[in-house]
């Protein structure tokens, strides 16, 4: 098993090491969110049996778990889920807040960079420009999520209709209007007590420098100009859409169950959801624009080539300016 985690790290792809990158420099190495996802050369070292054992016992107990399904039997559900997991101590429910108890040490976003020199395969270089918002218990966590969609984005060879992006505004004003943009895509990274709104994206290495430029003018635009009742109407409905999608999915479904349940000890229904969307309005979409603007900004870049690509101070210096 390490010699197969030693081959994925070595051909890992670039898009996974931006996000890797992202949450480093948004949080900092030494704390929880912005250590990586993926063992590193130096930790696979030192993993073993008894380190495996340990993580087991302190993670995979009882009050951190909630056994969930969809499209089954619940008496039968029951049944195996007693048969199984009985034996377990404790009670087995998801309790809110229960994961990021006494035993998780809560992290603090702190903005800054991370570079990473690496040549990929299309010799494109890719950066992700990103601001703190709210985690999962914030008030503005569904308007941050409409304000994702309203952003959307995609990569040049995207196709379709609203549901794939061609609407949205990063579609619309930066992958219609430069020919060097590759991919300009809005993205979330949430976490109970912090989280990340960002655009990241793709160009040659001679125009990354003018593709974060166009990222953080879109920031702007968002905390300077309102958005129109037609486009926050369409990001509103393309949201609801996906949600309703998605919850076609049996495993989709049962997925979202466990997610809920650990971390809000409840499950809101897709009518509740939908409803949250309908009530976001273009003044939270400028309030929560706003907020971002006047924290430190966060920046990754992997690339071949990032002479172009500008430090944090200079991104901070212009915001305040």
């Amino acid at each position: 098993m390490k010699h197969v985690m030693s081959y994925q790290m070595q051909d890992m792809p670039v898009d996974v090491l931006l996000k890797e990158g992202i949450q480093i420099a948004a949080y900092g190495g030494g704390q929880s969110l912005g250590m990586p996802h993926f063992c590193t050369e130096e930790g696979l070292g030192r993993l073993n049996r008894e380190m495996l054992g340990e993580f087991r016992n302190k993670f995979l107990v009882a009050e951190r778990m909630v056994l969930a399904g969809a499209g089954v039997n619940h008496e039968e559900f029951v049944r195996l889920g007693e048969k199984y997991f009985g034996e377990m101590a404790g009670e087995m429910a998801g309790v809110a807040g229960g994961v990021a108890g006494g035993a998780t040490k809560l992290s603090t976003y702190t903005g800054g960079e991370y570079r990473l020199e690496k040549e990929g395969s299309d010799n494109f270089t890719r950066i992700a420009l990103a601001f703190e918002v709210g985690g999962w218990h914030d008030d503005d966590l569904v308007g941050t999520c409409v304000l994702q969609i309203l952003l959307g984005g995609g990569d040049s060879f995207s196709a379709g209709g609203p549901g794939k992006g061609m609407y949205s505004r990063l579609y619309r004003e930066v992958l219609n209007r430069f020919y060097w943009a590759e991919a300009s895509e809005a993205f979330t990274s949430l976490h109970d007590e912090s989280g990340l709104l960002g655009i990241s994206g793709s160009s040659v290495g001679g125009k990354s420098g003018k593709l974060t430029m166009v990222f953080l003018e879109h920031f702007a635009k968002l905390a300077m100009v309102k958005v129109t009742d037609e486009e926050l109407s369409r990001a509103k409905n393309m949201l609801k859409c996906n949600v309703l999608t998605q919850m076609e999915s049996r495993p989709v479904v049962f997925e979202d169950i466990g997610r809920q349940m650990l971390t809000y000890g409840r499950r809101d229904g897709v009518d509740v959801v939908c409803n949250k969307i309908e009530m976001v309005e273009a003044d939270d979409i400028l309030r929560i624009a706003k907020k971002c603007m006047m924290g430190k900004p966060s920046i990754a870049s992997v690339g071949a080539d990032l002479s172009t690509v500008p430090r944090v101070e200079e991104i901070s210096r212009l915001i305040i300016a």
